[in-house]
């Protein structure tokens, strides 16, 4: 559920119930995937709830957090009055841009994002990250997934016909579809972890080339 809350102050503030739902148990999974110094860049941040509570919880770690122009607004606003000094500006970022930040990052983190972009974008998602990440950095996503074609769940199948019926270019993706997609710009499968509510965290690594 999406809609809008009051902080503090009395301002009014875009919310997804499921962002504070599962920052949680995201944030015990990410303690042990994270680097422990440097950048990490989180493409699609909508609420910025996420950002705003892991840069609390990780505050050893700088946070860059983006999103297309019609979300950045409402972001701003949220960094503006709940953010952090290690929340950096945020980002204008479309994964079918050339380049997303101006220097490698240590981590790339996404929630809930895969399948609201076209397999197209998705692949751009993956090339982009592999260009914005240092070498020996870490991929983290969050949402989700098919396995050999089949949903982990009735919820995950009933989402994925939503999905397909606002635009049909979206949809849950296979894990299998993911993982080459991954390969193929250079990742290193770390792991799969099952999370609440029938979604998954998927972890890779970028090592060093040849």
């Amino acid at each position: 559920m999406k809609g809008r809350m009051h902080n503090q102050s009395g301002k009014s503030l875009a919310y997804s119930a499921a962002c504070e739902r599962n920052k949680q148990p995201i944030r015990d999974v990410l303690a042990h995937f994270l680097p422990t110094e440097g950048t990490v860049f989180e493409v699609g941040s909508g609420s910025g709830q996420h950002v705003v509570y892991f840069a609390h919880e990780f505050d050893h770690l700088k946070w860059q957090p983006s999103d297309t122009g019609v979300y950045l607004p409402e972001l701003k606003i949220r960094l503006e009055h709940e953010a952090p000094s290690n929340v950096l500006a945020p980002l204008e970022v479309d994964v079918r841009d050339e380049r997303w930040v101006d220097m490698p990052v240590q981590g790339v983190f996404t929630a809930n994002t895969l399948h609201y972009m076209s397999v197209e974008c998705g692949a751009q998602f993956f090339s982009g990250a592999s260009r914005s990440l240092a070498t020996g950095g870490t991929l983290i996503i969050y949402g989700p997934f098919k396995y050999g074609g089949e949903y982990t769940s009735p919820s995950n199948a009933e989402f994925d016909l939503w999905l397909k019926q606002g635009d049909a270019l979206r949809g849950v993706r296979d894990f299998e579809w993911v993982c080459q997609q991954a390969a193929s710009n250079g990742f290193c499968f770390i792991t799969d972890i099952q999370m609440p509510a029938n979604n998954q965290m998927l972890v890779w690594s970028l090592p060093a080339g040849d």
